[in-house]
């Protein structure tokens, strides 16, 4: 079982004799330099139509690199959508058709996607030491500065620290009435160990991320064109689509992979309702082989049906759910402090996006609030 997260998946650099994908690469590096100088825009529209081609790393089949170009493109597009005075409208086919082709390939939509944002988009300092908050850096940025790198790397220790959990989880999963209790406590006693890990981590975001620079300096690049007031019409991916306008939701966490399928290990159970076809229509944005762990341990998992028979078993599991809880609980509150709270100031530099809905396009606060109180609520009672 491989876990969501591996610590030698990301590429440390990327190296090729061929033109445009060396153009790619440099161009997502100097995106910070052209943002702040207001040319990424002017550099893209200067472009031929396939200086960004892609075809040989597709046809090759380089899966590493097919997700480290995703990434750059991701960056690149974004920054020509966001990074101008208003936001455009139509994509250019240089950025368009590669990024179509690489997200057909990949599974996913063409839109900056958490995969691409954090999962293929960091690298380890010193190779031979573990993944840590001091030995993480980004590739790709947008304005770059400590803030950006360390909202994004806390999330990249927070994925490997989950990553135990993710292990237990789906062992857990496994085990049915022919296990004794101590199979089942010795994966609980897991998930717990490693979820205290994930929100230790989760807590230190304030360290060197300031909301303020969050709100205006980070978080507008990352929004999608789904339920966004700022492209209610939407984007046009130019010669693709056949030039529809389409619509995507932007990056959030709520693509990450760990909390729906601990959920579905656990057997955590949320209520229909409007917010229920949101959550799944985020799985479409995480890679195929998430998606298809997310639904096998939602159909298999019997395990929260055997803990409820044993008082050492309800008490651990409660622990797991207080731990997720807990998790839940610091998302929102990050949520009302680097989002809602600042989206109340008024100052120079604009709203940095939406301020009713998350850069997903969900009304965040409402959803982050309800599946804090149903975990909470889903303690067994012994």
């Amino acid at each position: 079982m491989k876990a969501f997260f591996s610590k030698n998946q990301p590429l440390r650099s990327y190296k090729t004799n061929l033109k445009s994908l060396d153009l790619i690469s440099q161009t997502a590096s100097e995106l910070p330099k052209l943002l702040l100088t207001n040319k990424v825009q002017k550099k893209i529209d200067n472009l031929n139509s396939n200086s960004f081609a892609v075809d040989v790393l597709i046809k090759n089949k380089r899966k590493k690199e097919i997700n480290l170009a995703m990434s750059h493109l991701s960056f690149i597009a974004h920054a020509y959508i966001w990074g101008g005075d208003k936001p455009r409208s139509i994509l250019p086919e240089v950025i368009a058709k590669p990024w179509v082709q690489l997200s057909t390939y990949l599974g996913r939509p063409p839109i900056l996607s958490y995969a691409s944002y954090c999962l293929d988009n960091w690298y380890k300092i010193d190779p031979k030491e573990p993944v840590s908050l001091d030995n993480v850096a980004l590739i790709n940025n947008f304005l770059g500065g400590v803030d950006e790198d360390w909202f994004v790397t806390i999330h990249v220790c927070i994925e490997d620290a989950a990553s135990d959990a993710i292990d237990a989880a789906y062992k857990l999963s496994l085990l049915n009435q022919k296990n004794k209790v101590n199979d089942f406590s010795k994966q609980l006693k897991r998930i717990i160990a490693s979820l205290k890990k994930v929100n230790h981590i989760f807590s230190l975001m304030p360290e060197k991320c300031d909301p303020y620079i969050y709100y205006h300096r980070v978080r507008p690049y990352i929004f999608g064109t789904k339920d966004n007031p700022d492209l209610k019409n939407g984007l046009i991916y130019e010669n693709q689509f056949d030039n529809e306008p389409q619509f995507f939701r932007g990056e959030t966490g709520a693509q990450s992979s760990i909390i729906p399928f601990l959920d579905g290990a656990l057997g955590i159970e949320h209520s229909n309702d409007n917010l229920r076809p949101y959550l799944n229509e985020m799985r479409d944005y995480m890679p195929p082989n998430h998606r298809k762990m997310i639904d096998n341990v939602e159909k298999k998992s019997k395990a929260k049906t055997y803990i409820n028979k044993s008082k050492k078993l309800v008490k651990e599991y409660n622990d797991c759910l207080e731990e997720i809880r807990r998790f839940r609980a610091q998302h929102l509150e990050y949520a009302a402090s680097y989002i809602h709270k600042q989206s109340q100031i008024q100052n120079p530099f604009g709203t940095g996006g939406s301020t009713i809905r998350g850069t997903g396009g969900t009304p965040f606060m409402k959803y982050l609030k309800k599946h804090r109180d149903e975990t909470g609520k889903q303690k067994v009672n012994k």
